[in-house]
């Protein structure tokens, strides 16, 4: 039987997934089929979004709130799609923009009117993260030229850092949590952290 499934993703513990969930509820999938990620858009390496691709098979649905929850990597999000709707045989939902709607057979003008939505929203997606990192990077530096300080300096932080790190993100322990295994405050572990992943970048 064809299964509906959804998937929520938050960049931060701190964001709210309650919006998208609501979502979802009101379109129709089931609360056991509904996949919530707390973790950076940035490339498609999650491990709960992977699982859920693995397990879809033909005739099933993924539902998405918007494009940008899928992901933020412009030539990602185009291949994502084509490898779910094309090679898996499944279908894509994209709630907030009706076009992007898989489950329908298309006539070509349809089809072709869809491939252009999905490139020009995967390409507005991908421009915001570039605008939010560089927001970021001009916040920080206003920050340090006004003599703030972030948090401690990596030399100070604790050998199970980088580990904590990685778990906090991909959501399998607290912002509170993971500071405290640290020993460090919540406001200097996310700090630190938020320079560890622009030096990924």
């Amino acid at each position: 039987m064809d299964q509906t499934y959804g998937y929520v993703r938050v960049s931060t513990q701190e964001q709210n997934e309650a919006r998208q969930l609501a979502a979802m509820q009101k379109f129709g999938v089931a609360q056991e089929n509904i996949i919530v990620e707390k973790i950076s858009g940035k490339d498609f390496h999650r491990p709960r979004y992977q699982r859920l691709v693995k397990a879809l098979q033909p005739g099933d649905v993924l539902v998405v709130k918007s494009i940008d929850r899928l992901g933020r990597n412009y030539n990602e999000i185009l291949e994502q799609w084509g490898a779910i709707t094309k090679k898996q045989k499944a279908a894509i939902v994209v709630l907030d923009m009706p076009l992007l709607d898989t489950r329908q057979g298309r006539d070509l003008t349809g089809t072709l009117i869809a491939d252009i939505v999905l490139q020009l929203l995967s390409y507005v997606a991908q421009t915001e993260r570039e605008n939010i990192r560089e927001r970021q990077a001009e916040g920080i530096a206003a920050a340090k030229a006004s003599g703030v300080r972030f948090g401690a300096p990596r030399r100070d932080l604790p050998d199970n850092f980088e580990g904590l790190r990685r778990a906090w993100r991909g959501g399998q322990i607290t912002l509170r949590a993971a500071a405290a295994a640290c020993g460090i405050p919540k406001s200097t572990f996310r700090d630190a952290s938020l320079r560890a992943e622009m030096a990924l970048e």
